[in-house]
């Protein structure tokens, strides 16, 4: 008997606690919604908060409470770690209220969302382009905002991402002795990432996935191979001649060419 009135009692103070939200959250009132999603927000009880301003957004386009709920449903998206609507709602709203106040900070959110969607490096990295691609606008659009520095910093994070995965899979082609796509690939590198860490590495891989095509060829295109090899090996010196551990592997693959040269120059 006890217990079943504790039971009652406890089921009591707990429907009852729970009563005013779900009031609000069955009933047809939107400005009470409004304002109950509002402060629900504001004390960072954001899934209870998203649940009635899913019922309302529709019935607020076009009024002037519009910016503040579109605002702060995409910040719900944000800080329940929903990126990609996040980054979409943002979208939406810079669009829709390009004069806003919040704008600059929409902005950003989005850029940076779409930044959390980027993948480690070995996997598709749409993502990565496209927060690339906001953050630069970004920093274009707001060259004085106070959020420049951690802005940069992702940028070169994400850059960063981008020229890993370029120089593994250009790596990757040598390693597998498929010399033409290597070579392809440093060059691609070399065009796409002027001021990367890896460049060194993609001279001296384009230099080495020439030498060994040369060496892998039918006689005779070996020695127009061998020639051509010659200038990637120029090409890196002129650049990183103080990389003293890739110059004396340079060096050593330019004795070797030199010797297959000579071997396959006409004797007088």
């Amino acid at each position: 008997m006890r217990l079943s009135i504790l039971l009652v009692f406890s089921f009591t103070i707990f429907f009852t606690s729970c009563s005013p939200f779900q009031r609000v959250y069955k009933g047809d009132d939107v400005g009470a919604k409004f304002e109950f999603a509002d402060s629900l927000y504001q004390i960072g009880k954001y899934k209870k908060g998203l649940k009635l301003m899913e019922q309302i957004v529709p019935a607020y386009r076009g009024k002037p409470q519009a910016e503040r709920l579109m605002f702060i449903y995409a910040n719900t998206f944000y800080n329940m770690e929903d990126f990609y609507l996040a980054g979409y709602q943002f979208e939406r709203f810079e669009t829709s209220y390009p004069s806003s106040d919040s704008v600059e900070i929409a902005a950003y959110k989005s850029a940076k969302s779409y930044a959390q969607l980027s993948p480690r490096y070995s996997l598709d990295q749409e993502d990565t382009h496209k927060a690339l691609e906001k953050l630069q606008a970004y920093i274009n659009k707001y060259p004085k905002t106070e959020y420049r520095t951690e802005a940069n910093e992702l940028v070169a994070e994400l850059r960063n991402k981008l020229e890993e995965k370029d120089i593994k899979v250009a790596k990757q082609y040598l390693k597998i002795s498929d010399f033409k796509p290597a070579i392809a690939a440093f060059d691609n590198f070399i065009s796409d990432h002027p001021g990367s860490k890896y460049r060194k590495d993609a001279f001296f891989g384009r230099f080495q996935a020439a030498y060994e095509l040369a060496l892998n060829s039918v006689p005779q295109k070996q020695q127009s191979r061998l020639v051509s090899a010659k200038t990637y090996y120029d090409s890196f010196v002129k650049y990183y001649k103080d990389e003293a551990n890739l110059m004396e592997d340079a060096d050593d693959i330019l004795k070797d060419i030199n010797k297959l040269l000579n071997i396959e120059k006409p004797t007088s």
